[in-house]
């Protein structure tokens, strides 16, 4: 454990951080997912991409994934879905 009052509060920073991050990143797995799952099924999915790339950014607006992987995740996601229809 953290011994001085400054390690303390970042100990703690970082907990909240954490907290916040993994409900950022698990929203876009979900968006991701959900689109996917929907191209296997035969549905369209253009509706969602909208969306997920919303999702998307704002992830790496906020520094939880970083641009260029964000980028990449939506031009596949586009790429996937413009296939399908």
């Amino acid at each position: 454990m953290a011994n001085h009052k400054s390690a303390v509060k970042r100990a703690k920073q970082n907990e909240v951080r954490y907290i916040r991050n993994k409900a950022v990143k698990t929203r876009m797995k979900n968006v991701i997912k959900t689109i996917r799952l929907d191209a296997e099924a035969g549905k369209n999915p253009s509706e969602s991409l909208d969306m997920a790339k919303s999702v998307i950014n704002k992830a790496a607006r906020k520094g939880v994934v970083h641009k260029r992987s964000a980028a990449r995740k939506i031009s596949r996601l586009s790429k996937l879905v413009n296939s399908k229809s």
